[in-house]
Formats: structure tokens, C-alpha cells, sequence
């Protein structure tokens, strides 16, 4: 057996569609939620879950977030994300965060040039934007990652991975792009290199070291078709060291898909036990 991304793009996009939208107006109503607060980049993830959030509740109640940090982000990324919200007719601000960023590098030992840390600190920055106005409208937060960025831990712990509700995280990337394109997305967001914006020229498989194409073949072949890692190379025709290198990404990063963890006292049973 072979598998191509042909593959994983075979998948019903009009069922999804209504899939999608049903589980968001379902998430809607059980969670008491007056409002959806979005992030919204200009990048592909966030430009497809606004798209399907438009089409399955009233746009009055969606309200979404340009957030820039000027000094490093794309101009246009923010240009694509308003124009897409305004043709969309969601509400949105665009709120640049430098300040924000800027105040926590007075903090001692920390500077512009961590940039992992930084890029990180942006990813939260952002998110408490979201919740901040969540808490005052009544609202929830919608998360924009898809199956491939949450299989590999690919986001930032309390930043962009942190949400109430992730529509499309049964979704690969590719498949999203593909799903994009059916929704008639503009193509310059359609085909934007995906990047998570957290310093500049950052690019997702730049950093990755892989396409997502390659990634997202392992990541079917491990977990669809529950393959061993000497099966999904042979059927991938990826080399096993590719092979490895998603699944150790994956197993590092369990930490970020797990609940709270903490000290089980032998005397208290289980203390976060659902009634």
C-alpha cells in the first residue's frame, strides 16, 4: 500500500462543512456562549475557522481579533485578515501588541533577543487579549489548530493552544487547505506558507525541518491507519529517520495534549472527579 496526499485529500468536504457548523452552533448553545472571539492572523488556519463560524451562527455574534506585533509581523497578514473579516461583515479589531510585548521585556533577564521565549510570549499575549474580552462579553474562545499542529505539539502551551472550543482539529493541514480553497477562500491565503507569526520571516516548515505534506502522510499512516513506523516509511516512501522524527515530536509533546497534573494524595481519592 502507498500513501499519497491524494489520499488524505479524498474526504467529504460538503459533509464536513455541515459537520463543522453543526458542532458549532451544538458548542453555542451547551456552553451558554453570548459570543465566538476568534484570533485572527491572515493565515490560513484562522482565515478557514472564521469562514465556517460565518456560516454557522449570526455574524453579530462572532467578534474577531487582529492582533500584529508590527516589528516583526507581515503588513499584509494583517491586510489579508481585515479584508477577509470586512467581506465576511464579522466585526473585528485590530489591536497591535508591541506595547504589551515591550512591557514584559523591562522584566529582569529577559530581551528582545530570546526569541523563543519572546515568540511565545506573543502566542500568549494574544490569547489573553481573547479571554480578557471572552470574560467581559460572556463569550468563549474559538481555537484555529488543526489535527497536524495539535498531533506534534506544534503551538504554544497557554497561547494559541488554549481555547473553549477547536472546530477543525480534525483536520490535517493539507486537508485544510484543500477545504479552504472548496469554502473560495482568496488564494492569497489559499496558498500562504503557513507561519505562526511569533518572530519574523517565520515560517512553519522552516522551522519544522519538514513539509507539511510529509508530515501529514506520517501522521495518517500512524494514526488512521495505525501503521508501525517500519510500515508507514515503506508505504509513505519517507525515510524512517522522517518517520521517527514526527512520532519522537508527537511523544515529546503529550504534556501539551494532557489535563491538570499534580500530587494524587492517597487520602483524598480522586480529587478533580466529575459528578
Amino acid at each position: 500500500m502507498r500513501i499519497s496526499v491524494e489520499d488524505l485529500l479524498n474526504f467529504p468536504l460538503e459533509q464536513t462543512v455541515e459537520e463543522i457548523k453543526q458542532g458549532l452552533r451544538s458548542f453555542m448553545e451547551e456552553s451558554g456562549a453570548k459570543t465566538l472571539i476568534i484570533g485572527l492572523s491572515g493565515g490560513l488556519d484562522s482565515s478557514v475557522a472564521l469562514t465556517l463560524l460565518s456560516r454557522s451562527i449570526p455574524r453579530e455574534k462572532i467578534l474577531a481579533f487582529v492582533m500584529p506585533d508590527t516589528r516583526v509581523n507581515n503588513p499584509l497578514d494583517a491586510h489579508h485578515a481585515v479584508n477577509l473579516a470586512e467581506s465576511l461583515g464579522v466585526k473585528y479589531y485590530v489591536i497591535p501588541i508591541d506595547s504589551i510585548v515591550d512591557s514584559y521585556l523591562k522584566l529582569p533577564g529577559v530581551s528582545f533577543r530570546d526569541k523563543l521565549p519572546v515568540g511565545n510570549l506573543r502566542a500568549r499575549v494574544r490569547m489573553s487579549i481573547l479571554y480578557l474580552y471572552a470574560n467581559k462579553l460572556g463569550g468563549a474562545v474559538v481555537g484555529t489548530s488543526d489535527r497536524s499542529e495539535l498531533l506534534i505539539g506544534y503551538y504554544t502551551k497557554f497561547g494559541d493552544g488554549a481555547s473553549d472550543f477547536l472546530p477543525q482539529a480534525s483536520l490535517y493541514k493539507t486537508q485544510l487547505r484543500r477545504l479552504a480553497r472548496f469554502l473560495g477562500l482568496p488564494e492569497e491565503i489559499v496558498s500562504k506558507p503557513s507561519s505562526p507569526g511569533l518572530w519574523e520571516r517565520h515560517l512553519a516548515e522552516e522551522e519544522l525541518g519538514l513539509k507539511y505534506e510529509d508530515v501529514d502522510r506520517v501522521l495518517y499512516a500512524l494514526f488512521d491507519m495505525r501503521m508501525s513506523v517500519e510500515e508507514a516509511s515503506e508505504a509513505t516512501g519517507l525515510p524512517l529517520e522522517v518517520v521517527n522524527r514526527v512520532l519522537a515530536m508527537h511523544r515529546s509533546t503529550r504534556h501539551k495534549r494532557q489535563g491538570f497534573k499534580f500530587v494524587k494524595l492517597s487520602w483524598v481519592g480522586n480529587p478533580l472527579a466529575e459528578i
